[in-house]
């Protein structure tokens, strides 16, 4: 038992035992002496200890007061053996310190206590190794009898047998129809009022051994007679149905698989109706976002991809709408048919618009004659290269003025075929650039004219107003087909250049419009920035293929919202057959089977929104008699005879008049002539005057060109 005592308490009960005579003595010695001082100082410590522990709140304070007892009552027994003679009566002085020795032992387990971190004796028993401390287990969820189903029962049983998955309870199990293996179950926290966490579509799939793909949870939302909430959830198990729509989907389940997933080719989007139109030969998928505060993003290949159907040959397009797009799938390419021009499609309505083309949907498309809501003629800017449709769409373009009773003049660079023919159904007709320039310069001089025409129901001059009976004069719609290439003509490229800017800006009040077309509406190709402006605001662009896809986007900049939406017009239509790679694998030449996109254009609306076309077709190589009026409109009387009185009314294919667009080279004092002074002033009486400007067609000329203005 000895062996066992900590060596502390072994300590303090030598020094109670060695202390007790000294206590004893001590107070019988001279007052004032230093062991008697020593043992009330050191129960004046003890007080304080008492004190300090009594008023602290720290916890252990009776722990305190205990282990600071031993010295207070020493002072105390120093203090009664004072006033007793000697060793008192009945040798009270030693018995005092004797109790207080006594005392002293039944404090030393309260010393165990105070001591931290002490070690056990080395006879102590070696401590058996702490077992593994077990978080406290949660009561497993009991299943209530409420007299459910078989089918609900055995899925408790599976619900048990996998240990309550995240401590939920199944309620209900509820079978699909025609799916022997479908079911759904409404599951709630086993706690009332703790919301259900941690469950997984992995967990609910290992319960009743299916795939994890196979399991969907959702919400409960709140229904009368049942609860819902966080403390809810429903577990939708279809294995079956999931099987049938990997194999055989439907429309709307392959457009949520595969087109409007996040790596679909229409995220967030959700399929409204899936048509088909027979008799056209298209099938319409029509989708909307399903968040209609997002805009539709859309890969037109991806979707193709996903929806099976062909993404290289012409026959899917895209409309977008808001937060809906149509999505068309034609059999064969919609733009590849051709669409005869008729009268009744030509003849405008009163608002001055005309069919001009059908788009892929088959709607007809409509450009104008004039503008109704801005109460004056309408420009025209029509682009594209060689053979891509243009002279086609001046055709139906002229027949539909010529049938509002409007004047048509048109001019070209070189004289063919299809220019000459509408030569004969029209006012006037020439090909080269004098020609232009002279059209041009007649039809400026004509704003001067009618401005000062008198209207015969007040016989004051007014303003162009379309469709009005009582306007004096008709619309003068001015052709200006290769305007590039007229524009940097040498001789008169200058003059047509700077009539063609006036007539835009001051021709639309005088019920004239300017006609431009080319093959590049930009500035270093004759069309500044003022024209083209107004040329775009003041009608519909037309724009067949100027190319490639990017020319295309570059000349519908401006006219559009967003030119990077212009659809993409090919170089042919083209159906794809077979594989491309068994082809190459066997050395088969590619078929071919495309067929001309000529006519096919891009008609920017009033809303900036372009749109696919195909021009309605004049068939030259019949009479186009049929489409044009049986008299053909032409200025009145009193505009010819004004022009006649400027010099401007004549045959325009006559040679360059003496003084018409420069002055006359002057006669020196020997009566030689001297050097024409190109640059004087035009008939018109502007200051004016072609001069010849280098082509620059490399890098080099460039520097050239540059270090020649730097030196001037």
């Amino acid at each position: 038992m000895t062996a066992s005592t900590p060596r502390s308490v072994r300590l303090e009960r030598l020094a109670y035992t060695l202390a007790a005579p000294v206590l004893a003595v001590a107070p019988n010695l001279a007052s004032g002496h230093p062991v008697d001082t020593l043992v009330q100082s050191a129960g004046a410590v003890g007080v304080g200890g008492w004190v300090l522990a009594a008023t602290s709140d720290k916890p252990g304070a009776g722990r305190k007061i205990l282990r600071w007892a031993p010295l207070p009552f020493a002072a105390a027994v120093d203090v009664a053996a004072k006033y007793t003679p000697g060793m008192g009566p009945y040798w009270l002085d030693v018995a005092l310190a004797a109790g207080w020795a006594a005392t002293g032992w039944l404090l030393l387990p309260f010393s165990r206590h105070a001591r931290r971190n002490h070690r056990p004796a080395l006879a102590a028993p070696a401590p058996r190794p702490a077992l593994t401390e077990q978080p406290p287990t949660e009561p497993e969820p009991q299943p209530v009898d409420d007299g459910a189903d078989d089918l609900t029962r055995g899925a408790r049983q599976l619900w048990e047998r996998a240990g309550w998955p995240a401590r939920t309870h199944v309620v209900t199990a509820t079978p699909h129809d025609g799916q022997p293996h479908d079911l759904t179950l409404l599951l709630r926290a086993s706690e009332t009022g703790r919301p259900i966490t941690g469950l997984t579509p992995d967990a609910v799939a290992a319960a009743f051994d299916i795939q994890a793909r196979d399991v969907t949870l959702a919400d409960v939302p709140h229904q009368l007679g049942r609860q819902g909430g966080p403390g809810w959830m429903q577990a939708h198990l279809t294995p079956d149905a999931n099987a049938r729509r990997r194999t055989a989907p439907t429309a709307e389940e392959r457009w949520t698989d595969r087109v409007g997933g996040p790596k679909g080719g229409a995220p967030g989007s959700e399929l409204v109706a899936r048509t088909r139109d027979t008799e056209r030969g298209v099938t319409f998928y029509r989708a909307r976002m399903s968040d209609p505060t997002e805009t539709p993003r859309l890969d037109l290949a991806k979707v193709c991809r996903a929806l099976g159907l062909p993404e290289d040959d012409s026959c899917v397009f895209v409309l977008v709408d808001g937060t809906e797009f149509l999505i068309s799938a034609f059999d064969e390419p919609p733009l590849s048919a051709t669409f005869p021009a008729t009268r009744e499609l030509l003849t405008p309505d009163a608002k001055g618009m005309f069919v001009c083309g059908f788009t892929i949907t088959g709607q007809p498309v409509k450009n104008l004659v004039f503008q109704h809501d801005k109460n004056a003629a309408a420009h025209g800017l029509v682009l594209g290269v060689s053979r891509s449709g243009k002279t086609q769409y001046f055709a139906i373009a002229m027949a539909a003025e010529s049938l509002a009773g409007q004047v048509v003049w048109l001019s070209t660079v070189r004289k063919d075929e299809k220019t000459s023919v509408l030569g004969k159904f029209i006012d006037r007709q020439g090909s080269n650039a004098l020609w232009m320039a002279r059209q041009l310069r007649a039809a400026k001089a004509l704003c001067e004219i009618r401005a000062d025409m008198p209207w015969p129901h007040d016989g004051q001059p007014h303003d162009y107003k379309p469709g009005d009976a009582r306007c004096p004069y008709a619309q003068l719609n001015v052709y200006a087909d290769e305007f590039m290439t007229a524009a940097q003509d040498p001789d008169f490229g200058e003059f047509i250049q700077s009539d063609g800017d006036d007539l835009t800006v001051t021709g639309l009040k005088y019920g004239i419009g300017l006609k431009v077309a080319g093959q590049s509406p930009f500035a270093h190709n004759g069309f500044s920035t003022e024209m083209k402006d107004n040329l775009r605001q003041n009608s519909r662009s037309v724009i067949f293929n100027m190319g490639s896809p990017t020319a295309t986007r570059k000349a519908a900049q401006g006219t559009m919202e967003n030119p990077f939406d212009v659809p993409t017009i090919p170089a042919r239509y083209s159906r794809s057959e077979g594989s491309l790679i068994e082809r190459a694998m066997r050395g088969e030449a590619d078929p071919e089977n495309g067929v001309s996109t000529g006519g096919v254009a891009v008609i920017v609306l009033d809303n900036g929104r372009a749109t696919l076309m195909r021009s309605l077709y004049a068939d030259f190589d019949t009479d186009l008699a049929d489409l044009f009026p049986e008299e053909t409109p032409r200025l009145t009387d009193h505009e010819i005879a004004e022009l006649e009185k400027r010099g401007l009314w004549f045959d325009w294919n006559e040679p360059v008049r003496p003084g018409e667009f420069w002055p006359e080279p002057e006669e020196d004092e020997d009566g030689e002539d001297k050097p024409r002074r190109r640059g004087g002033k035009s008939g018109n009486g502007k200051r004016g005057g072609p001069r010849r400007q280098p082509q620059i067609t490399t890098p080099r000329q460039a520097l050239d060109a540059i270090k020649s203005l730097s030196d001037a």
